[in-house]
């Protein structure tokens, strides 16, 4: 199949968050099963280019786009992607994308990702290639669909497009005032398209936009895709999704195991298998010696990686470890960076318990890897979670995930039934205090029989989240839209 991937990250080459790990391994994905995939993504500063062999497509140099009363002219350089054959069109524009991070709050940033969106399918007109797919991903290719009914729709060259719209986190929706109608490049003609509603109130919702047009919705784990039907989890976009419910599906990330495997993980000291768990214990007491804590094989350690919001649940940790550790002997591991409020509570945390609790403020790759292969809980008590990435780290790792019963999380962690030996981790309901008491508390007593811990460890080890299996759901729903009129 001819698929256009338009995102605004891609690992490694820019990345705030999972979308651009997803955006790579399902790309890479794709491209190894023989696919032409096709990806567009934006040119950035923080890009670092000097290790990558930038090709200019000349026919592309200076294109210009008129957007309300301004024309920006876009050039087009190809990549491979590092570590694959994957070819990336990056999109240049320094008069958008010259600036220090990925996202901004300047008053142009709907311009940035309009243009992202236009350069894409001026991209595919001026190469003659007819995509059948055109996959966006979050707000900020959300138009795309729209563009397809309206600017594009005189073009053959899109007559049979089908568009997808993956929505990573229903949170950040690109909301914009109604002012900003004039640099979308839509005729007086197509403006109707837009939600009408919005407009009289003043403003402009580029993910609602492609929840309205787009062939077909995903989200990232099937749970979430639930989840956002309600006004709970939805963001004031449930209405609008229990409407196109017959298409929205939810399919859960898959996780590079490329990358992310005990057994032949470059940044661990100590590899080891599902079939000889031996090294765990080793880097257990490496990360600890690491760190500066002291280790014992018989005291567990809980490790936490992830951004510092308040999406991740960590205000339960407030309220229950500091209790835990008075009372209980166990080990704290944190990395992660994010809103003041929770970085000073584990800077706290770390200095009443000095001897038990170490803090890394900010992020490390080789770090990360080392909590996963050292720790042996892995705590994600998230208020919500489309699909998380770090519990399914954790299951090949054999690191037992304690986490809430939300999004993805639900889809990957069983709770461990002593009658059956089945499950893999510990989950619990509510989000509240008592909530995550009981699942620390209770980790903690499987913890003591080491025979019964062994198993947990073991059948999550067992799991298969790889992109090999995920990936093959995108492709079943690729030719599903293919074989649907339209």
């Amino acid at each position: 199949m001819r698929i256009c991937f338009v995102s605004s990250e891609i690992a490694p080459l820019a990345k705030a968050g999972g979308l651009a790990d997803v955006s790579a391994s399902l790309t890479r994905y794709l491209n190894g099963a023989g696919h032409d995939v096709r990806v567009f993504l934006p040119l950035y500063r923080r890009i670092d280019t000097k290790n990558l062999d930038l090709i200019p497509v000349e026919f592309m140099h200076g294109t210009p786009i008129a957007l309300g009363g301004r024309t920006f002219s876009f050039s087009l350089f190809t990549t491979k992607l590092p570590g694959s054959d994957l070819m990336i069109y990056l999109v240049h524009c320094p008069a958008l994308y010259d600036r220090p991070e990925l996202y901004t709050n300047d008053a142009d940033e709907h311009l940035r990702f309009i243009l992202l969106s236009r350069a894409a399918m001026e991209s595919c007109q001026r190469m003659g290639w007819s995509p059948q797919i055109i996959h966006c991903n979050d707000w900020q290719t959300s138009m795309m669909p729209l563009y397809l009914r309206s600017a594009y729709q005189w073009d053959q060259l899109f007559q049979e497009t089908r568009t997808v719209l993956t929505i990573h986190n229903i949170g950040y929706q690109g909301v914009f005032s109604s002012g900003i109608v004039d640099d979308l490049g839509l005729s007086e003609e197509h403006r109707h398209f837009l939600h009408q509603d919005d407009l009289h109130r003043g403003a402009i919702n580029f993910l609602k936009t492609g929840l309205l047009y787009a062939n077909a919705l995903t989200t990232v784990s099937p749970t979430y895709a639930r989840e956002i039907q309600t006004a709970e989890y939805g963001s004031g976009l449930e209405d609008i999704l229990r409407h196109r419910k017959e298409r929205l599906f939810g399919i859960l990330n898959g996780v590079d195991y490329d990358e992310w495997s005990p057994e032949n993980d470059p940044h661990i000291p100590h590899p080891f298998t599902v079939d000889d768990l031996s090294g765990k214990q080793k880097n257990k007491k490496a990360l600890l010696r690491s760190v500066g804590l002291g280790y014992s094989s018989t005291i567990p350690v809980m490790g936490v990686v992830s951004r510092l919001t308040g999406q991740k649940g960590f205000e339960l940790l407030e309220e229950t470890l500091p209790a835990l550790l008075r009372n209980h002997d166990f080990r704290v591991v944190v990395l992660g960076s994010g809103e003041r409020r929770y970085e000073d509570f584990f800077r706290k945390l770390e200095r009443t318990f000095p001897e038990k609790v170490h803090f890394h403020n900010g992020f490390s790759n080789e770090l990360a890897h080392r909590i996963e292969a050292g720790s042996d809980m892995f705590l994600m008590p998230s208020r919500y979670e489309p699909c998380g990435l770090n519990q399914m780290y954790s299951l090949r790792y054999g690191t037992v995930p304690v986490v809430r019963r939300t999004g993805g999380l639900a889809d990957t962690v069983q709770i461990y039934d002593p009658d059956t030996g089945k499950g893999n981790g510990v989950i619990f309901d509510h989000f509240s205090a008592e909530g995550m008491h009981w699942a620390m508390k209770a980790a903690l007593d499987l913890y003591k029989d080491s025979t019964v811990w062994e198993q947990i460890m073991r059948n999550g080890m067992k799991a298969d989240y790889s992109w090999d299996r995920q990936g093959a759901l995108y492709v079943e729903l690729y030719r599903r839209l293919l074989e649907t009129p339209l």
